[in-house]
């Protein structure tokens, strides 16, 4: 069978969900920035504190890493200890990926979703809100993040376990070695 370098439809759809999540996710980043920046200089400028504008920096800061971990994974940016694995055929790399996702990721990722939808849930019956006076009253839209996180993560990490099985079948050619370090817009 000959090697391609196109996933199933399914899969694909799913691999470009994560890819515009993340991209779309980036843009946080910058309007996170920008509000951090006007709580500097509304605190020291003109003495003047926003519980709600701190608040929004966490909650932002929360949603990009929760909701684009799925992204971080697609483009392999996660840690990995890779003195073994760099010098790795192809083949042999994605089936330590194959491994990992089955043996480590899927499991934990399940774990987390059945350990936390109860602490959302009680979060949803009493709609929790901030601590803080003033705060913003959506704590229980952050802790939400949880689930939707690892169903994310889940999700690409099923993507990548298939994309392994085709490289190791011979039906997909294997992703081409990649700077992980730059992205390149």
């Amino acid at each position: 069978m000959p090697q391609s370098r196109e996933l199933p439809s399914l899969i694909e759809r799913l691999d470009r969900l994560s890819e515009w999540l993340g991209r779309s996710l980036s843009w946080l980043i910058l309007l996170m920035m920008l509000i951090q920046f006007l709580i500097v200089v509304l605190r020291y400028v003109f003495s003047v504190n926003s519980i709600p504008m701190q608040e929004s920096v966490m909650y932002m800061h929360a949603t990009v890493f929760m909701l684009a971990a799925g992204y971080t994974l697609r483009h392999d940016g996660h840690v990995r200890v890779d003195i073994f694995y760099r010098a790795m055929t192809a083949k042999r790399k994605a089936l330590v990926d194959l491994l990992g996702t089955l043996l480590l990721l899927a499991p934990v990722m399940i774990f987390v979703i059945l350990v936390s939808l109860g602490y959302v849930g009680k979060s949803w019956r009493i709609l929790e809100g901030s601590p803080e006076s003033g705060g913003i009253p959506g704590v229980f839209l952050l802790k939400t993040l949880i689930p939707l996180f690892a169903g994310l993560m889940l999700l690409q990490g099923l993507v990548e376990a298939w994309r392994n099985v085709l490289v190791l079948t011979g039906r997909l050619a294997p992703k081409e070695e990649e700077d992980h370090h730059e992205e390149h817009l």
